[in-house]
């Protein structure tokens, strides 16, 4: 049988109060529809049809290598929503899932084996479909507040006989409990003849998809239902509460996983981490870190609270404590903090030392190399083995144009110093504390470029309060 999936991704979404698209809003660092398509290719469906609206082109570019797409012109509801696919899906024989972009914490999981007692994927919804003998299948589940939910009306038999949405259903209607997920399985064919019957009579004047399971009941044909025992999972995005919820229920779940996988939290309710981030075993994440894009960190490293890691590549026992690491590597056994700042294009390799407020930009710091504290190297190539200095100052901009400073291998730059840039220090050369570099210094050269030291005989009698016995 063969399997195709609709998203629903035209909506709007005024209530986020935003000039981004709804389905754009990112959960842990990816948008809400990528999270909906990624679980939906884990049923490996022969087309995804993503329907968007007025506005919508960034949405196209998010799914580009994912989804094909459908343009809903007018917003008149889901049935017309989905309706929009017909071109592309409407005379195709399989199964069809149809599930909304805005909710980001489905899993494949929740939908593959829904024939199964505790469902947990996508793919459950296609087999519990299909081993039903039935056109049409809706994803349930049970709500203790279903307000704003569609209600689930069942016959004394518990067969399916419609869904009734909040604002048109009766009194007793809205006291059930069971509610519509927005996630359903349809025989394809039958679903587009279906939708050709919907109309829209009803309070919101809208073309409703869950018309089609009455009028499919009517016709004859099974309808089915499969209540999930997660209700976390179906939860809809409309607002930015109901965002930090997704949010917060989508950390808990990444964190969990990486504990599994032998990663260690001392606080996970406070550690963010997004969902592309990999860690390897034995790394341990104290509370308050924040870790997010691309990042790659491996095993046996520590990072400590306040930490935020962004788009880098660390390595392996590695120490980051309480700093800031963005579009920077760090190699084996190295360390940076407290309070410093690997800017984009920092390269701290092998064995080296990044101490207390130490900021590096577009600079590769050498092996064993060590930056202690005070220091901004920017625009650098420094070698290895080299000692910089407290309160160092790579002068790398003249007001137009950045320079380049290279340093070679064994040099040694004393406290106070300012290499303006462009110059190339040479391996084992040496710069005196406090000097201003302005010249290229040679192998086993020593640079001195200060005031020379003046010592003034007895200057304490000159002052006031040589004359203040608490001072004598």
């Amino acid at each position: 049988m063969e399997k195709y999936v609709v998203v629903l991704a035209a909506g709007k979404g005024t209530r986020m109060k935003s000039k981004l698209y709804k389905v754009l809003h990112k959960v842990c660092g990816k948008t809400m529809v990528e999270h909906v398509v990624d679980a939906a290719q884990g049923v490996n469906p022969a087309e995804i049809v993503t329907i968007v609206g007025t506005g919508a082109g960034d949405v196209e570019k998010v799914l580009a290598d994912k989804s094909k797409f459908a343009f809903q012109e007018k917003q008149l509801g889901t049935g017309d929503a989905v309706m929009t696919a017909r071109e592309e899906l409407g005379d195709k024989d399989g199964a069809t899932l149809v599930v909304t972009g805005d909710t980001p914490l489905f899993t494949t999981d929740t939908f593959n084996e829904l024939f199964k007692y505790h469902a947990k994927t996508f793919e459950e919804l296609f087999e519990y479909h299909k081993s039903k003998g039935a056109v049409a299948t809706v994803l349930t589940a049970h709500a203790e507040n279903p307000f704003g939910y569609g209600r689930i009306i069942r016959d004394d038999q518990g067969n399916v006989l419609r869904i009734v949405e909040q604002k048109d259903g009766k009194p007793e209607e809205l006291k059930v409990k069971e509610i519509n997920t927005g996630v359903f399985c349809f025989d394809n064919k039958k679903l587009f003849e279906a939708l050709k019957h919907v109309n829209n009579d009803n309070a919101q004047g809208e073309y409703y998809l869950t018309d089609v399971l009455e009028i499919l009941r009517n016709s004859g044909e099974r309808v089915g239902a499969y209540k999930m025992p997660d209700f976390s999972e179906s939860l809809g995005v409309n607002d930015r509460i109901a965002l930090a919820q997704a949010t917060k229920t989508m950390q808990r779940r990444i964190n969990e996983q990486h504990m599994r996988d032998g990663v260690s939290f001392i606080d996970p309710d406070t550690a963010y981490i997004d969902a592309d981030v990999k860690i390897g075993n034995d790394t341990v994440i104290e509370g308050n870190v924040v870790i997010k894009g691309n990042t790659e960190i491996g095993s046996d490293c520590y990072i400590t609270s306040g930490s935020r890691i962004v788009d880098s590549k660390i390595g392996n026992n590695i120490t980051v404590t309480s700093s800031t690491v963005e579009e920077a590597e760090m190699d084996d056994n190295t360390d940076i903090g407290p309070n410093s700042h690997l800017r984009p294009k920092a390269i701290i390799r092998k064995g080296a030392h990044i101490g207390n407020f130490v900021e590096i930009k577009k600079a590769e710091i050498g092996e064993n190399t060590k930056v202690g504290h005070l220091t901004y190297v920017g625009d650098a190539t420094l070698g290895k083995d080299i000692n910089i200095g407290c309160g160092t100052i790579f002068s790398n901009y003249d007001g137009v144009k950045k320079f380049h400073t290279n340093v070679g291998d064994h040099a040694f730059i004393g406290a106070g110093s300012t290499l303006i840039a462009p110059i190339n220090v040479a391996d084992h050369a040496f710069i005196a504390a406090d000097t201003t570099v302005t010249k290229d210094v040679n192998k086993y050269d020593m640079a001195i470029g200060r005031g020379r030291q003046v010592n003034k005989p007895d200057y304490w009698h000159k002052l006031p309060l040589s004359q203040d016995k608490e001072w004598d």
